[in-house]
């Protein structure tokens, strides 16, 4: 399948780490979907984390189908090559008036995952803009190379780790990702990207979806992935299937499994304690 990207927008990638707007979807399914992962949520109000944080496409079947959608995939491998695994996916919301905002970071610096061809395509649900806490991303920040970073742990920060980047990062270089329900953007795993506080009196939500080419290695352990397009002739990661339905036994525990594997990947070389405060189901947000 050739890429949707124009010849243009990929060069605009390529120089810039990242490319929006991009429509996947319809706003009528993204309304849709919404209405399904809120009354989920009214459903499990315990379970809510767990389930639509990391992973998440592996406990409900029209997730599932969502990672695997043409229009996505289409944009996705003019980026990455025709050979396509979803390697995560999640939930990002921002309740109304929401304190908590996301530090500048990188992807890149916990993921475990050699090369860095890695694409991550954020799909609004509901409309995403500068009021109510979009991403923010700075461009041509991916060129730099890996940065260091450091862990906070705050509490009003969605990362896993607090992480932040111990660089200066100047403010008035950023670009305000926003987007309508629908609509998508991609960005480079080594992109410095944050987010604000939401500021509205309306819920933000999105879905992060993390796709790799086949020839992607994850370091420091054998984790899960999906394959949504092409073939894998690597096998550097144990294929998902998909769950039979919504937060079903069988799924609950394939999803335990990729989550005991991932964990110990993301919070290597953590405080210990920290991390345990942090939690799994703590959002690694935007």
């Amino acid at each position: 399948m050739a890429t949707t990207l124009s010849p243009e927008a990929v060069e605009f990638y390529r120089e810039n780490g990242y490319y929006f707007p991009h429509r996947a979807i319809t706003a009528g399914r993204a309304a849709r979907l919404r209405r399904r992962v809120e009354a989920f949520e009214a459903g499990h109000p315990d379970d809510r984390k767990k389930a639509l944080g990391s992973h998440s496409h592996l406990l409900f079947p029209w997730l599932y189908d969502l990672v695997h959608e043409g229009a996505i995939l289409d944009a996705v491998e003019g980026l990455i090559g025709p050979n396509i695994l979803c390697w995560s996916a999640g939930f990002f919301n921002k309740g109304a008036r929401d304190p908590v905002r996301v530090t500048w970071h990188q992807d890149s610096t916990y993921w475990g995952l050699e090369p860095t061809d890695i694409v991550t395509a954020w799909l609004a649900f509901t409309p995403s803009n500068r009021v109510n806490g979009c991403m923010r991303v700075v461009p041509g920040s991916h060129a730099r190379g890996q940065i260091d970073h450091r862990d906070t742990f705050a509490a009003d920060n969605l990362l896993s780790r607090g992480q932040v980047v111990a660089a200066d990062i100047s403010e008035t270089d950023a670009v305000d990702i926003e987007l309508e329900p629908g609509e998508m953007s991609l960005h480079h795993v080594r992109m410095v990207h944050g987010s604000e506080p939401n500021r509205s009196d309306h819920r933000r939500m999105g879905y992060a979806i993390r796709y790799i080419p086949t020839h992607v290695r994850q370091i420091g352990g054998r984790t899960v992935a999906t394959l949504v397009r092409g073939v894998d002739d690597y096998h550097h990661f144990d294929l998902a299937i998909r769950p039979a339905a919504d937060f079903d036994r069988d799924a609950l525990a394939r999803h335990a499994d990729a989550m005991r594997r991932i964990e110990p990947i993301l919070f290597a070389g953590a405080d210990r304690r920290s991390a345990r405060q942090a939690g799994p189901d703590k959002g690694r947000g935007r």
